[in-house]
């Protein structure tokens, strides 16, 4: 999935879980409560079922990933609420 530079998505959760894996660019995620993490080629990132978290571009750099993830009940995601700037930039 391609990220323009400073597109990330919303919160979310997985029910089951998830990984992603950097193909190109430079990114960043953050879980709940936690720092911000700056994401590269390469990187493989696994959220756990039920956590948390947003991921996206770098301000200035699009960034893609392969996102690996099952449903549960019908359901691989929850959305919830937008990521503000304030958060983005940390």
């Amino acid at each position: 999935m391609p990220f323009e530079p400073g597109a990330r998505t919303a919160w979310h959760t997985h029910p089951a879980g998830q990984a992603l894996i950097v193909t190109a660019g430079m990114g960043r995620v953050q879980r709940e409560g936690g720092p911000i993490e700056v994401i590269r080629p390469g990187d493989v990132i696994c959220f756990a079922a039920g956590e948390k978290h947003w991921h996206g571009a770098s301000p200035d750099t699009a960034m893609s990933h392969i996102a690996v993830h099952e449903s549960l009940d019908g359901s691989p995601v929850t959305w919830l609420e937008q990521v503000i700037d304030d958060d983005y930039h940390g």
